[in-house]
């Protein structure tokens, strides 16, 4: 008789494990149902939501000085740089230059308010220095260390560099509360 058992229940146990994962499958795409999608579908468009939350939540929000759409326009700028804008690097002592340029004249708008704008902020942190200067199609950056920063910066290239700080969220906000896009 114990055999008999032993062997009905090594015989069905697959069956239980598998109804039983049907059962939580089942429960959790009607829970996800229930809960609809989470993503916004685009990430201009998240970073808006998520700002829109923010200030939503926040009572001393002054709605007269929110401004929505020149965090749009930032949102644009960031987008050119990262998607339209070429770049090309070169070493140079302690870290290195990089030539950010478009045959586009809007991208080129967005370049030199995104690279000024992120040297500025960012020039002394870790010790770097972030030089720009004006070119005919864009802007010449030169990012420079002490000791092993060459390393770093060169590995990091531009999109690592203007990715790096945490200040972009902060920045975000201060841009939709209405306030000096740089002040954090």
């Amino acid at each position: 008789m114990r055999f008999a058992v032993l062997i009905l229940t090594v015989t069905l146990a697959p069956f239980a494990v598998s109804a039983q994962h049907s059962e939580h499958s089942q429960q959790t795409q009607h829970m996800a149902a229930i809960a609809g999608p989470s993503e916004p579908g685009q990430s201009a468009f998240a970073a808006i939501q998520e700002v829109v939350t923010i200030l939503n939540a926040d009572p001393s929000t002054d709605w007269a000085r929110v401004n929505i759409d020149a965090l749009r326009a930032h949102l644009v700028d960031m987008d050119n740089v990262t998607l339209r804008a070429d770049v090309t690097s070169r070493d140079v002592p302690g870290g290195a230059s990089f030539a950010i340029t478009s045959g586009d004249d809007a991208v080129r708008q967005s370049i030199a308010r995104m690279t000024t704008a992120h040297a500025a902020v960012m020039s002394g942190v870790d010790g770097w220095a972030y030089q720009t200067e004006a070119t005919e199609n864009g802007i010449l950056l030169t990012v420079t260390g002490p000791d092993n920063g060459a390393m770093h910066i060169r590995g990091l290239g531009f999109f690592g560099i203007m990715a790096s700080g945490m200040h972009h969220q902060n920045h975000h906000l201060a841009i939709a509360r209405g306030g000096s896009p740089h002040d954090h």
